[in-house]
């Protein structure tokens, strides 16, 4: 099968230049980059960032999905991002918020992203973590669970909070 089928034929539409070494099964530097080259030519990848490569338009791929696939590790959407999405606040954030074992801000195709660090104990857990088109986003109650853990002074509605289920989260997780 030519590299280009195996490439077109994926779900996956983001790939780092390690991906493509091992979808196409190149071990040699020079052959991959190459091969990278000719199909940037092609546009049949368009680049994003540095090793960073697209089989679509960015205008086509969820932000979301994007920013988790820039930073190439396990990750969750929460805090701001999920408390704007559950009517928490409604105030506009500039950012996407992202959970991962890394601190990091960067933009890719003028969307921003904020990446805050959490401890591996922690950020393994899956407590109110869930699975939406492939990509992880925390439930009300597990973003609330991590702002606390990070900014104990956050200012909530206290109203539009489970404190039970915010509670039995953050036992569960091990922060309290």
């Amino acid at each position: 099968m030519y590299r280009i089928d195996t490439l077109l034929k994926q779900d996956q539409k983001l790939f780092h230049t390690q991906d493509l070494a091992l979808l196409w099964k190149i071990t040699n530097k020079n052959t991959l980059y190459t091969t990278i080259k000719r199909y940037l030519k092609k546009k049949i990848l368009i680049p994003i960032h540095k090793g960073f490569y697209s089989t679509v338009p960015l205008e086509k791929i969820d932000p979301i999905r994007l920013g988790v696939g820039y930073l190439h590790r396990f990750s969750y959407l929460s805090l701001e991002s999920v408390f704007g999405r559950g009517g928490l606040i409604f105030q506009h954030s500039e950012y996407i918020t992202l959970v991962s074992d890394c601190s990091v801000k960067f933009a890719i195709g003028g969307q921003r992203y904020l990446v805050r660090k959490l401890s591996d104990r922690y950020l393994n857990n899956p407590a109110g973590i869930i699975e939406t088109r492939g990509v992880y986003v925390a439930n009300l109650e597990r973003a609330v669970a991590d702002m606390i853990y990070f900014n104990p002074q956050y200012y909530f509605d206290r109203n539009k909070i489970n404190w039970l289920k915010v509670k039995k989260i953050q036992k569960e997780i091990g922060y309290i």
